[in-house]
């Protein structure tokens, strides 16, 4: 768990995990949104999957993030 506060961030660290987990050996990373993507057949993988999806959300017009 990071507990660790990041720039901006005030008051109590608040709790955090890691966005990656493995079920048997296939790996997934969650997003904030609540949506699991998966599987992937290693943790590296699933962090390249992660790193693609973080660079297409930030892509997306603001508005289509936000809601």
């Amino acid at each position: 768990m990071d507990t660790h506060r990041r720039t901006g961030e005030a008051g109590p660290t608040p709790f955090r995990s890691s966005r990656f987990f493995s079920v048997g050996s296939q790996w997934y990373f969650a997003t904030r949104e609540g949506f699991d993507s998966g599987p992937f057949a290693s943790r590296e993988r699933a962090e390249t999957g992660l790193r693609r999806f973080l660079h297409v959300v930030n892509l997306l017009p603001e508005d289509a993030v936000t809601h």
